[in-house]
């Protein structure tokens, strides 16, 4: 699959997660559009390096942590972009969960 094609396919799962979501917002599909290319740079470049140095509290969380470094991610990226706004931390949490089921369902859809 292109780097494109998952590009707009994570757009869409964010512009999806935001409408379901009542304490999530996007500001269009250009804000959209960012911020998939933002919370893929972030999650490419800044969440490794975050695994590695907390993978001691992960494993004595039972790998429950790694929702929290989701959720630090989403409100990372709602920092730097200005149409993405996230409430709160506990939103953040359930958009990453959710953001994360609509993402494979998308994924599978575009797969068969």
């Amino acid at each position: 699959m292109s780097l494109l094609f998952k590009w707009f396919t994570m757009t869409v799962a964010i512009m999806i997660t935001a409408y379901i979501l009542p304490g999530v917002s996007i500001k269009g599909i250009g804000a959209a559009l960012i911020t998939a290319l933002v919370l893929g740079l972030v999650n490419t470049l800044v969440r490794p390096l975050l695994v590695i140095l907390t993978f001691p509290l992960t494993v004595l969380t039972f790998g429950l942590f790694i929702f929290v470094l989701n959720a630090g991610m989403v409100l990372f990226t709602s920092a730097l972009v200005s149409g993405f706004v996230v409430n709160s931390f506990w939103w953040a949490l359930l958009f990453s969960v959710v953001f994360s089921v609509v993402s494979f369902i998308l994924n599978r859809l575009v797969q068969s």
